[in-house]
Formats: structure tokens, C-alpha cells, sequence
């Protein structure tokens, strides 16, 4: 048996979960660094991983299992990555790590929370190496009760109605999945929720053969991932969310959750229905057409600071839809780098909202005005993640953006035509929202706000030099990603 890089991987920050409650009362700097290692090994792995993952495969990598679990239902444990899942499993523990930092000013419930977080990390890895499907449901679950409470209890004004917002929009999402899970299950031959048998079974041996089945099927789960991408019109959830949560619980949300909706898609609607999913091939790219250019628009009305980084996330996300729905190897290995890249963009946007917040008190754009004089470090850092979430050539959001465009004009000119405008959209409401909070005469109320401190700028420095290496050298990753994303696109070759 192999080493079980990934077994640790998800699991060792839920042990740091279950020490964090009984550890002394009123030690919050010890149960900060209890959470802060219980992240380590995971980082450790994530870099290992990065090391050894073999280059050129399209199978399953690092695999573990299966293991019998429920015998009587034939559940496994089984888990395994490869070039689809390598990018999130990379980025997951990183952006968790730079989390649990960025959330060191917390001093409310302090046990409560990072425990939460921790079991939140647990879920996330899970989801993204889980090869049984009701293991992957189970991770898929246990991120829902720790986000609703992390933004419920530790969140903004309107906490409370942005956390049961967002519990019943993916509550939906859950039901649905769980519905075509159960139909995989009695429909598949030997009543399996092996990924890797029901992948065979559907695009060989033709499981769940009546097509109107199968399209119930498809557009269950597709609604299911859609809900947590968000696509329009399941988007109303994530700006209240983002808005109402802390600081690192928004950077999670973005940098990770929003990913799961795009790599469920591929990982489940693209295999087990290749026809349904060429079929609607096109309402897929039309969809994110909308994305991009309605998420922009929105962002660019936006008054608040932390909803105008929301809604750009749901512009930037469009360009994944965009991506996969063209069926070349240029829009899908451009969807998942940019599932990569907008991660570590935005996750540095809302840190850098989250530092301004602390010391301002409040998100307003027009209330600034000539912040670069009273903080000179901290307005580089914010024109870098500016810059690279515009796209600009030479930063790692320009890689994916393009290769996006690459592939989905061969299959769809005239919606990527229309979507490039997106790309203009997004330089308005960068440079402006940049103008009116930096430039210009410095507000006087701000005169005495301490510039980015060395934790802040820990937090940010992986992510910009990441920015940066993958603008110039996206051959890193996407070694890692094109065998398997060229295996997936074959199964739509005619």
C-alpha cells in the first residue's frame, strides 16, 4: 500500500478540530496555533503531491482504496486524484493555511470558530479526492453546517439571514444530488457508488438507458453544481454571504467552495452524460456569456467594497463555463486554470478588503480617496491582486482568460465574442473602484491608519508570487492537468 498522502491530507485538520475543545479555557493564542498546525501536515502534503504527481497521466494518482466502509450498500472508502482534481487539492490546504493567519484578530468564540474551520478543511479536501460517490456527498455535506455557522455567528450586521440563505440555496443543491445518487445507485450494474464504475458504466455500458431519465439526472446534478458556482439566475446567495462573513470565511468561499460547482460538472455531467452534456453544450456557453458580462455590470454599480469583489467572482467564474462548454483542449484546461487562478486572485481581493475593513470600519468606496499616500505598501499589494484580476498580461488571470477565449471561439465565435467584453468591463470597474479608493487627494479622517503589517503581507505574499510565476509559467500546471483534460474531451470527439 502506498503512503496515504491524501488520507492525511484530509483528515489531520479534523484531529486539530477535535483537540481544539479541550484545550484550556481562555487560551485563545493556543487554540489559534493548535489550528494553525493542524493545517501544517496537510501544506505538507499539498507540496509532496505538487513534487510527485507523474506528469503526461490521465488516470487516477495517489489512490487509496477501495476499502469496504457499509458493506451492506457496497459504500468504499476510495480515494484518488488526477489532473482534474490536482489544482484544488494543491490550492486548498495553501488558501486554509493563509486563512487560519488571516484570522487571528478573531477573539469571539475563539474554540468555536477554529475548530468549525478546521472541519470545513476536512470537507473541502474531502470533496475534491473522494472516489465513492456517497463519500463525496458525505464531504460535500459536512462543509454546510460550518459555513452556515461561521457566517451566522462570526459574520456582519445581517449575519443571520445571509447564513440561512446560503444553507437553503445549498440545501437545494444537496437534495438534488443526493436524489440522482440514489438513482446511480439502483440503476448501475452490481448497485455500486464507485465514481470510476459508474464513469464506465454510463459511457459504455449505457446505465440509465431511457434518455428522459437520464436528462432528469443530468439536470439535477448540473442545478446542484450551478447553485454553488453560482450561475445566473442561483447567484443571488454568494453577495449577501460575502458580504455578511469574516474576512477568511469569504476568502474561502471564493477561493474554494465556488470551485466545487465547476469540477463537480466535469467530474460527473461531462463523463456519465456525454450526449446530454454536448446537447446543452451551447446554453452552457451562453450561460457563462451571462456570468461574465452581468457579473461585471454589477460589480461596476457596487458602493460596498467586499460586494463589488463578490460579484466579480461570479463575472470571473463565467469564464470556467465558457471554457469547458467549447470541448477543446485550449477551454479546458483554460476553465480549470482559471478555477486555479481566480482561487488565488481573489482570495488576495478580500484579504485586502479585510485589511482595510479592520482599520476603517467600514466598506464604503466613496469614503476613502487617497489611500496610497497614508498606505503606500499596502496600495502595491492591492494594484498587483487589481491587475490580476483584470487580466493583465504577464500575471496568471491573462493565462486562463485567454486560453479560454482560444478554445471556446472555435465552438462558439459570436458568445465569445460577446463575452471579451467582459474582459473590458472588468478594467472600468477595476481602475475606477482602484481611482476612488487610492488616488487622488488623501481623506483626512484616515490620516493615522497603519500601513499592511508582516502578518497581512504572509498572508498575501504566496498568493502574488503564485500570480506571478503562473503569468509567466503556466507550464507548471498544466502539466499536471492536460492529460487527464484531454481524456475527458475525448469522450465528445465524433
Amino acid at each position: 500500500m502506498e503512503f496515504p498522502v491524501l488520507t492525511i491530507m484530509t483528515f489531520a485538520p479534523l484531529i486539530g478540530a477535535v483537540i481544539i475543545p479541550f484545550l484550556p479555557k481562555g487560551k485563545d493564542s493556543l487554540v489559534k496555533w493548535v489550528a494553525l498546525v493542524a493545517t501544517v501536515p496537510s501544506l505538507i502534503c499539498a507540496a509532496w503531491i505538487f513534487y510527485a504527481f507523474i506528469r503526461g497521466v490521465a488516470g487516477m494518482q495517489f489512490v487509496e482504496g477501495p476499502f469496504e466502509w457499509i458493506t451492506a450498500f457496497n459504500i468504499q472508502y476510495f480515494l484518488g486524484i488526477d489532473g482534474l482534481a490536482v489544482p484544488m487539492v494543491i490550492l486548498t490546504p495553501l488558501i486554509s493555511t493563509i486563512c487560519i493567519i488571516a484570522s487571528w484578530g478573531i477573539s469571539k468564540q475563539v474554540k468555536g470558530y477554529f475548530a468549525l474551520f478546521l472541519l470545513l478543511q476536512t470537507g473541502m479536501t474531502g470533496v475534491f479526492v473522494a472516489l465513492d460517490f456517497f463519500l463525496f456527498y458525505v464531504f460535500w455535506e459536512v462543509m454546510l453546517l460550518p459555513m452556515y455557522f461561521l457566517i451566522g455567528i462570526w459574520g456582519g450586521p445581517r449575519r443571520e439571514y445571509a447564513a440561512i440563505k446560503f444553507f437553503l440555496y445549498t440545501l437545494v443543491g444537496s437534495v438534488l444530488m443526493l436524489l440522482v445518487m440514489i438513482a446511480f445507485y439502483f440503476y448501475s450494474e452490481g448497485h455500486t457508488f464507485n465514481m470510476l464504475s459508474l464513469m464506465n458504466q454510463a459511457t459504455h455500458l449505457g446505465m440509465l438507458t431511457s434518455h428522459g431519465f437520464r436528462l432528469a439526472c443530468w439536470r439535477g446534478l448540473m442545478i446542484a453544481f450551478a447553485i454553488k458556482v453560482p450561475v445566473f439566475p442561483f447567484h443571488t446567495w454568494l453577495p449577501d454571504a460575502h458580504v455578511e462573513a469574516p474576512t477568511a470565511i469569504s476568502v474561502i468561499l471564493a477561493g474554494i467552495l465556488l470551485k466545487m460547482g465547476i469540477y463537480g460538472m466535469i467530474r460527473f455531467c461531462f463523463p456519465m452524460f456525454p450526449d446530454i452534456t454536448f446537447e446543452f453544450a451551447k446554453w452552457i456557453a451562453v450561460f457563462g456569456m451571462i456570468n461574465i458580462i452581468y457579473g461585471a455590470l454589477c460589480a461596476m454599480a457596487q458602493k460596498d467594497f467586499k460586494r463589488l469583489i463578490a460579484y466579480s467572482s461570479i463575472s470571473h467564474m463565467g469564464f470556467c463555463l465558457l471554457g469547458m462548454a467549447s470541448f477543446t483542449t485550449e477551454g479546458m484546461n483554460g476553465a480549470v486554470l482559471q478555477m486555479f487562478n481566480h482561487g488565488t486572485i481573489t482570495a488576495q481581493l478580500f484579504l485586502i478588503v479585510g485589511i482595510l475593513y479592520d482599520r476603517a470600519h467600514h466598506r464604503d468606496i466613496e469614503g476613502f480617496g487617497g489611500i496610497a499616500h497614508i498606505m503606500p505598501r499596502y496600495a502595491v499589494w492591492t494594484a498587483v491582486a487589481f491587475f490580476a484580476a483584470l487580466g493583465l498580461p504577464g500575471l496568471s488571470g491573462f493565462v486562463s482568460e485567454i486560453l479560454v477565449f482560444l478554445g471556446a471561439f472555435k465552438a462558439w465565435p459570436w458568445i465569445t465574442v460577446f463575452s471579451a467584453s467582459g474582459v473590458v468591463l472588468t478594467a472600468a470597474y477595476v481602475l475606477w473602484t482602484y481611482q476612488r479608493i487610492f488616488l487622488g487627494k488623501a481623506n483626512e479622517k484616515y490620516l493615522s491608519l497603519p500601513d499592511i503589517n508582516w502578518r497581512e503581507v504572509i498572508t498575501l505574499a504566496p498568493l502574488v508570487l503564485i500570480v506571478f510565476i503562473l503569468g509567466v509559467y503556466p507550464k507548471i500546471m498544466l502539466d499536471m492537468m492536460n492529460a487527464t483534460l484531454v481524456s475527458i474531451n475525448a469522450i465528445f470527439v465524433k
